[in-house]
């Protein structure tokens, strides 16, 4: 998929607010302390704000595609806990890796209503401009996400009262494009490319809206 920068109002529709609310770090005030998890596993949840932490929990996780963020991380992980106790790592991740799907497939299908839920109006033009520039040239797209590989965060930064969390995806994509005849001329359905991007999400803390905002793509 091509990196571009954009700005994205995110999960503005209501059903897709609701959808993202419940994975992108909703409490509902019966759940235990917040908490983040090193990985997506069985494996008991490491506290950041837990001074009694063994040091040996704290030590950088081997690389694997299970873990939720990269050790680099850890620091603006623990600040971002220790001003939002709301926040799960594990949550985001969960909401993270649906937006990356629900953001990537409205694009491949010029789907402009639920990019128009999704974008503010710069972002929501930029993407029109692109999808009309490949209408002009009479081109479709039949891309298919075939899995995400690998999902981590590996930035957190704090500026005043936004968060701004990047997440780096490594995903199997299979992308195909035919022209106005509907003839094959890029890309092919049995042969998958990996991509390697990053996707930063930005939100106000202590906002009551529950949403995190895509703010820009770049190739990792």
């Amino acid at each position: 998929m091509t990196a571009f920068s954009i700005v994205l109002l995110a999960m503005i529709a209501a059903f897709l607010g609701m959808r993202l609310y419940s994975v992108l770090g909703k409490r509902t005030g019966h759940e235990q302390e917040p908490v983040l998890p090193r990985e997506r596993s069985t494996t008991p949840p490491v506290r950041l704000d837990d001074g009694d932490t063994p040091p040996s929990m704290l030590a950088a996780a081997p690389d694997a595609s299970g873990l939720v963020y990269e050790p680099a991380a850890e620091a603006g992980l623990r600040q971002l806990l220790a001003t939002d106790r709301s926040f799960d790592a594990g949550r985001f991740m969960e909401g993270a890796e649906a937006a990356y799907r629900m953001i990537s497939e409205a694009y491949w299908k010029g789907d402009r209503d639920t990019l128009r839920d999704l974008c503010d109006k710069d972002s929501y033009e930029a993407f029109v401009a692109a999808i009309e520039a490949r209408a002009a040239r009479g081109e479709t797209l039949d891309n298919r996400l075939i899995g995400i590989d690998s999902a981590k965060i590996t930035a957190v930064d704090l500026d005043r009262n936004e968060a701004r969390i990047t997440v780096r995806y490594r995903a199997d994509i299979s992308a195909v494009t035919h022209d106005a005849d509907g003839k094959l001329i890029a890309g092919s359905m049995s042969d998958a490319s990996q991509t390697d991007d990053l996707w930063t999400f930005r939100r106000q803390i202590g906002s009551s809206d529950p949403n995190w905002l895509l703010d820009e793509i770049e190739a990792a």
